[in-house]
């Protein structure tokens, strides 16, 4: 739809810059969008108020010549108004429904989308969580989210890397070593203090048991960051890459913490920030300045213990992530993330590289509830529930879905109850049941002989009731609502869409038979039906959720 309308408006714009009504030589951002009010047309801009200044001519001028410079000569628009101040209305005609109706429904499946990326090399780093436990639900959404937006990227000509950082290193990995030599020599019937913040799940007490199995009491004397550690790192991340399995999460690269100390990097950025005069000595730590990057005040970069703050790799990380060469480097992120990412940035900037390159989405945090009330499934692993969890009790399709039923920035309540529900106020449920709907109606043609006409023979001007409509016009904003997501890096469009698309089929299917005596309208509505259950498959697809033919 956007693009039909942004070349008749870049013509006239041409007309009326030779015609002398106009003298800008190019249009502003268009800013298209689908009006609230129906009666405000079917898209809307706002582009004659951008124009304004640089025409000195008000709004409403600048929207009258160029709506009086428009060659229509496709038929596409049945109406252009003007309102308020200088918005234009924009009303697209049958013959433009039909087209993009038909598009659909002679085009490839999965249905393609405009070249955005043009070939853009896109990492997205997601997940990256430590391996001293099992995901969480707070890391499920942050994986289903990232594995989102890579498809969605993917989908819009951008060339994803998909990438974990794998952070294997520092305090964290050597109390996880802690904790399993702890439980090793409790499993061997020693007397033992375990340590204040060590891991306490259950998984530990498995490591270590594991341990004692094959080794039986051989390791006593073995340091902590060595087969302790080496274990732990192991087995728990092959769990996690187990659990992101059975949500179809897999990754291009894995990149490991360690390498940047092996590689020097972590030096290198250390000098650069000194040589900079952006990093001193205080009290036997390493300090990062923080009035010249903008930040409210000083941060370590090492402690006086001599180990490395987390700021410091991750700096030296983002360093590399450029080198690499892509041209947007992605990172997702929970909200207690947002100042580590902005001294990350900063600290890129003052080294001279390309901080423009570096965009987070930040996520808010995840609750679960189940009767109103927030729960937590398990205390067998500790004070938290694991996706493992949530995907034994609602299935991949139900976590993925819901995960995305929020914008990023906005607070997820899970509700369980919900979830569960095989009822239209399960939207997973509501839209997948739409697609199976469509997949038992075409069989039911079938049985009957009727057989899915080719666009020219389905009369698809006839479809002329307000619920027909109603579909077609979802239909055709599909591809923008894919590509506007993608530019935009908010899957929960696409989500919110296919609710839309599914109540609006839903609703026309209780309005109208589709398999009447009429075969003209018969075949038109089949037709209509097959598209809705193409961009069906399309948008769940997008989302990593499975269209079943059968519910």
């Amino acid at each position: 739809m956007k693009k039909r309308l942004e070349g008749l408006l870049q013509q006239a714009l041409t007309r009326a810059i030779k015609g002398g009504a106009l003298k800008s030589e190019s249009l502003p951002p268009l800013l298209f969008e689908v009006p609230k009010n129906p009666d405000f047309g079917d898209l809307a801009s706002t582009m004659a108020l951008g124009m304004a200044r640089a025409e000195r001519r008000s709004p409403r001028q600048i929207a009258e010549a160029l709506r009086d410079h428009i060659d229509d000569r496709e038929g596409i628009l049945a109406s252009i108004e003007i309102e308020g101040p200088g918005y234009l209305n924009f009303r697209f005609s049958p013959r433009f429904w039909a087209e993009s109706l038909a598009a659909i429904g002679e085009g490839p499946q999965p249905i393609r989308f405009d070249d955005v990326g043009r070939g853009a090399r896109v990492q997205v780093e997601f997940v990256s969580a430590n391996p001293t436990g099992p995901l969480t639900i707070g890391h499920g959404r942050n994986a289903v989210l990232g594995d989102a937006i890579a498809r969605l990227l993917e989908a819009t000509g951008h060339q994803v890397t998909r990438e974990y950082y794998f952070n294997n290193a520092g305090r964290q990995m050597t109390l996880l070593g802690t904790s399993v030599k702890a439980r090793y020599l409790e499993q061997l019937g020693d007397e033992i203090t375990f340590p204040e913040e060590g891991y306490r799940g259950e998984y530990i007490t498995e490591i270590a048991r594991t341990l004692v199995a094959q080794h039986n009491d051989q390791l006593r004397n073995e340091p902590i960051t060595g087969v302790f550690k080496d274990a732990a790192e192991r087995a728990i991340m092959g769990d996690i890459e187990g659990t992101l399995a059975r949500i179809g999460i897999t990754f291009d690269v894995y990149f490991n913490e360690d390498s940047l100390y092996s590689g020097g990097q972590i030096a290198e950025v250390l000098a650069a920030l000194r040589e900079r005069g952006l990093a001193f000595d205080h009290e036997g730590a390493v300090w990062l300045r923080g009035e010249p990057l903008g930040l409210d005040k000083d941060r370590v970069l090492v402690k006086s213990t001599g180990e490395p703050a987390y700021r410091l790799p991750d700096i030296a990380y983002h360093q590399e992530k450029l080198r690499r060469g892509f041209d947007l480097i992605i990172d997702i992120l929970g909200a207690d993330h947002i100042a580590e990412h902005e001294e990350v940035r900063a600290a890129i900037e003052a080294l001279g590289l390309e901080a423009d390159r570096i965009k987070a989405v930040i996520y808010q945090f995840v609750t679960l509830t189940r009767g109103g009330e927030q729960v937590k499934m398990s205390t067998r692993r500790a004070e938290y529930v694991t996706v493992d969890e949530l995907l034994d009790e609602v299935g991949s399709d139900v976590v993925r879905f819901f995960f995305l039923t929020r914008r990023a920035d906005s607070h997820l309540e899970f509700d369980l109850d919900l979830a569960k529900k095989q009822s239209a106020d399960n939207p997973v449920f509501y839209v997948q049941y739409a697609h199976a709907r469509i997949c038992s109606l075409s069989a039911e043609a079938a049985k009957k002989g009727v057989r899915l006409a080719a666009a020219a023979a389905s009369h698809l001007e006839t479809l002329g009731a307000p619920e027909e409509v109603a579909v077609v016009k979802l239909l055709a904003r599909f591809t923008d609502t894919v590509e506007d997501a993608a530019r935009a890096l908010e899957p929960h469009r696409v989500v919110f869409y296919l609710i839309d698309l599914a109540s609006e089929f839903h609703r026309f299917y209780n309005h109208h038979r589709v398999l009447t005596d009429d075969p003209g309208r018969s075949a038109a509505r089949l037709y209509l039906a097959d598209a809705v259950a193409k961009v069906i498959r399309s948008g769940l697809g997008l989302l990593g959720v499975r269209a079943p033919e059968k519910m």
